[in-house]
């Protein structure tokens, strides 16, 4: 069976109160187009020749189409075959978790992610065992990798062509899972922030003196967000067992200031009471009696006291796309090498 990739592209993603309060830049939609038009020659040259991609009404589909059509009257052909799943379109964040469930439905090789923290989210809720490949285009990129996106469409074409060992093309993570009385648990990639604010309101964090309590998945000092806070304590690996559990405190309170980069370009003094590792299986109830809990940077939830509230920290949780390893493997192996022309001729002949 052919390998079928999908993409999913949300126009919507990066559009927060953290863009106006920090230092950060927006990608314009032909940017959006252009990274997928990359990643869509790479997966042609290895072997690809089907994908399919979530609809939008953003523009990226018009910008891809040209690109497409351009190069077909150029003779090139070198992307391949794109459908469209066939799908309401709400110009919101449903739109990604639809697509993810219809194209796990499709059994897609893997997904395609362009977006931030909270884009990853909302497919990996759906992805099932997919995998997925992420590329960071939203305002907080600590969960999908900062890697030209030429490469990470080549490691996924790589991939799930079946060049690639599935052991070494694909990387398990871990996950928290929260939940609240008898609801639904709801997921987060890389960090589960407790605040004092009741009301949900502008959903993301970028209030210091409201923090209190964080749970990370992976703890990376070069990333930026809630889970900055715990990098730049302790570092825990991204595929390392285990997390790391902080308790934070108004600064004037905390034995410890930590500063630390909590948007782009926007540095704040954070105080830390304490903190620990996380261990895998354990269940935790927040420190505090009510208020709102932010699921990587974004607030979702909000309890009080008659709530029972408990988070936990899951591994082996879903997979991704392992870019370094499968380029490495490739260039160890010789996959991307073919006779040259020369030889070629002396073959013919």
């Amino acid at each position: 069976m052919a390998p079928l990739v999908g993409i999913i592209a949300n126009p919507v993603s990066a559009r927060d109160i953290r863009r106006v309060i920090a230092n950060a830049t927006s990608l314009q939609i032909t940017d959006r187009a252009n990274i997928v038009l990359r990643v869509l020659a790479c997966l042609k040259a290895s072997g690809v020749g089907q994908v399919v991609m979530m609809p939008e009404n953003g523009g990226i589909r018009h910008h891809v189409r040209r690109g497409v059509e351009r190069s077909r009257n150029l003779g090139e052909h070198e992307f391949p075959e794109i459908t469209y799943l066939d799908m309401a379109i709400t110009g919101t964040v449903d739109d990604t978790i639809r697509a993810a469930d219809l194209m796990r439905q499709m059994k897609v090789g893997t997904i395609v992610v362009l977006g931030g923290d909270g884009t990853h989210r909302a497919v990996v809720s759906r992805s099932g065992d997919v995998p997925i490949a992420g590329i960071s285009t939203g305002t907080n990129n600590a969960f999908p990798e900062h890697r030209e996106p030429t490469i990470t469409g080549l490691a996924v074409g790589l991939a799930v062509t079946g060049r690639v060992p599935q052991t070494v093309a694909y990387a398990p993570n871990k996950k928290l899972v929260v939940r609240v009385n008898d609801q639904a648990p709801e997921i987060a990639l890389v960090d589960v922030a407790f605040v004092t604010e009741r009301v949900v309101g502008a959903r993301a964090l970028w209030k210091p003196e409201t923090f209190r309590e964080l749970f990370v998945t992976f703890a990376d000092p070069e990333v930026i967000g809630m889970s900055a806070i715990a990098g730049l304590l302790e570092p825990v690996r991204r595929h390392e067992p285990g997390g790391l559990h902080v308790l934070l405190a108004p600064v004037e309170d905390a034995p410890l200031a930590l500063t630390v980069p909590i948007a782009p370009g926007y540095m704040r003094p954070i105080g830390i009471a304490s903190w620990q590792k996380l261990v895998a299986g354990k269940s935790h109830g927040p420190q505090i009696a009510a208020g709102s809990i932010a699921l990587d940077g974004e607030r979702e939830l909000s309890f009080s006291e008659r709530d029972r509230v408990q988070v936990a920290l899951e591994e082996n949780a879903f997979r991704t796309v392992n870019v370094a390893a499968v380029m490495d493997h490739a260039a160890r192996h010789g996959l991307m090498r073919r006779a040259g022309l020369m030889t070629m001729k002396r073959q013919v002949s």
